[in-house]
């Protein structure tokens, strides 16, 4: 499964989940962004004992990296091995129909997948995924403009620039919610 694929399946699965969605509302997809981003490199140096591995970074030059308790198998990495770093970040909002006078929250998730411990190369794949319910409490049609209210209660206007999005500001109303889904996704592999 590619990183993208998995991303996308964990946003769906997320919204899917939520008890913010029922039987009668609607979720009205309006953006999403994905950004991928891949850097292979090597280990100049394992301190296995205080979990820290030093990698070549931008022009040679040496990146400290200190690992939590949940990093495994650092016996099995060594200096000169190669690291394969994949991000994928996306941003997917979604206009929840249901009028839904609740204030606004958010949600965050995490997990991780390891290799097995058949496999002598350290690495894995972990998420974050962070979801927010942004209140809508004003809409300016002649400015583009929507005042969302974030769960700590804080408002900010925005202003909507892209034509296809402007012209969805009609159907907007008072009291609905945008949905934003912030999903990070970390793949580490290791080759010897």
């Amino acid at each position: 499964m590619k990183l993208h694929t998995l991303t996308k399946a964990i946003t769906l699965a997320t919204l899917l989940s939520t008890g913010s969605l029922s039987a009668y509302a609607a979720d009205i997809p309006l953006t999403e962004v994905v950004e991928a981003n891949q850097v292979i490199t090597k280990v100049i140096s394992v301190d296995a004992a205080n979990r820290e591995v030093v990698l070549e970074g931008a022009e040679g030059k040496p990146v400290h990296i200190q690992l939590s308790e949940k990093a495994k198998d650092l016996g099995n990495l060594k200096a000169g091995d190669k690291v394969q770093l994949d991000v994928i970040r996306s941003v997917g909002t979604f206009l929840d129909t249901d009028i839904d006078k609740s204030l606004p929250g958010s949600v965050e998730r995490v997990g991780e997948m390891r290799a097995t411990e058949n496999n002598p190369n350290p690495g894995g794949t972990a998420y974050r995924q962070v979801k927010v319910q942004l209140k809508i409490t004003a809409i300016d049609l002649a400015k583009n403009q929507v005042t969302l209210q974030n769960p700590a209660g804080v408002k900010k206007t925005v202003t909507v620039e892209k034509p296809e999005l402007q012209a969805k500001l009609k159907d907007l109303k008072v009291d609905q919610s945008v949905v934003v889904v912030y999903t990070d996704v970390l793949k580490v592999t290791t080759a010897h």
